[in-house]
């Protein structure tokens, strides 16, 4: 969406605190022995706190309020009775509507004692989410925000996943751009003033390839390697764009 009065950026910075708090809340309680059906129900504690529910049950029936991914999941982890575990990369990924409004963030973290490996991933993919960012503004290309991704990444000696991307964002969970993460000379189109998308580098410690599981959400390395995301949702201004979904 593109802002259109004060008043849709008031309500897109109450979601995006909505989002945020539900990140919050699902890092601070995972630990090993959890499960993470559990995570989803702290997770959508929140958004029921705040008069939100979850953008992707509403708009594709995904079968719970949160995603979850564990290690080599890159997207659309269903929360269910596994057990976390020392040593699991988590990503939580939550996507809110509420009034008509809607943000999405994700966040991965680690789960008691990490590898070199693990740290690096998870450094990686906030760093270029962060530097990404900083060159989010009006008048720039969208390839561009996409450079600085893959250029962050391929100099951490890890792969961009290439078919998973950002998009645009604000009134439903998919709209108009795409914003890959890597320079993809497709994506030529100058970003707008009051623009709304999400950032969002998800990367693997190896190859670029994917798999589709067989419950037709969770989308995973082809090879099994770690995965890493973060994501923000930002409104594009003539300077610094504005972080609907820092933490609140």
């Amino acid at each position: 969406m593109s802002i259109e009065s004060e008043q849709d950026l008031i309500e897109l910075r109450r979601i995006g605190r909505v989002v945020a708090r539900a990140l919050r809340a699902m890092q601070e309680a995972v630990a090993p022995g959890v499960t993470t059906s559990y995570l989803d129900r702290i997770g959508a504690a929140q958004l029921r706190q705040h008069g939100a529910r979850s953008a992707p049950k509403r708009e594709y029936g995904f079968p719970t309020d949160t995603i979850v991914c564990v290690n080599d999941e890159l997207v659309h982890g269903i929360p269910s009775d596994r057990v976390v575990a020392p040593g699991d990369l988590i990503t939580f990924d939550v996507t809110t509507e509420r009034g008509g409004y809607v943000a999405d963030a994700a966040v991965t973290v680690g789960v008691g004692p990490s590898t070199t490996l693990q740290r690096k991933l998870i450094a990686c993919s906030e760093r270029a989410l962060t530097s990404a960012i900083g060159i989010a503004q009006a008048g720039r290309r969208i390839r561009h925000i996409g450079r600085e991704v893959q250029r962050v990444t391929e100099r951490a000696g890890v792969s961009v996943v290439k078919p998973l991307t950002g998009h645009g964002v604000g009134r439903a969970v998919h709209e108009w751009p795409s914003i890959p993460n890597y320079d993809a000379p497709c994506a030529n189109d100058r970003l707008d003033a009051g623009q709304v998308i999400t950032i969002e580098p998800i990367i693997s410690a190896g190859t670029r390839g994917l798999i589709e599981q067989n419950d037709g959400w969770t989308v995973s390395t082809s090879d099994g390697a770690p995965s890493s995301h973060h994501e923000h949702s930002i409104v594009i201004t003539d300077g610094a764009p504005i972080v609907l979904t820092a933490a609140a």
